[in-house]
């Protein structure tokens, strides 16, 4: 198996692609625990998801993998999502943090 194309998607997207295999007996031992995992856990839509990311993608400061871990937990306050930015966190300003939160507060993705 050679590998063609690497790229960090979501959790929805995983969920999404994983579920595009015809039947779970047609999946491999890996692919089968994620996709038992994603099925328990997540519950948003891909469609939902994809449009939240796009937004987040107009913010030059966030990397790729900090959108992912963005729209995978969706913070709710700035101590989660300082976890997410991690040492980049001091290099946003209050203003930028907050635009991220209501970001994902407007986009009313949360399932709680």
């Amino acid at each position: 198996m050679n590998l063609l194309k690497e790229e960090m998607i979501t959790n929805a997207k995983a969920k999404e692609a994983l579920s595009s295999i015809d039947k779970e007996d047609d999946m491999k031992y890996e692919q089968k625990n994620a996709y038992g995992n994603l099925k328990k856990f997540v519950n948003l839509d891909p469609k939902k998801i994809e449009v939240f990311v796009k937004e987040l993608e107009k913010n030059k400061k966030l990397r790729e993998r900090q959108i992912v871990a963005i729209a995978n937990m969706l913070p709710e306050d700035t101590d989660d999502l300082r976890i997410i930015l991690q040492r980049e966190y001091s290099n946003y300003t209050q203003e930028e943090i907050n635009l991220i939160l209501d970001l994902v507060r407007k986009s009313k993705l949360s399932t709680k």
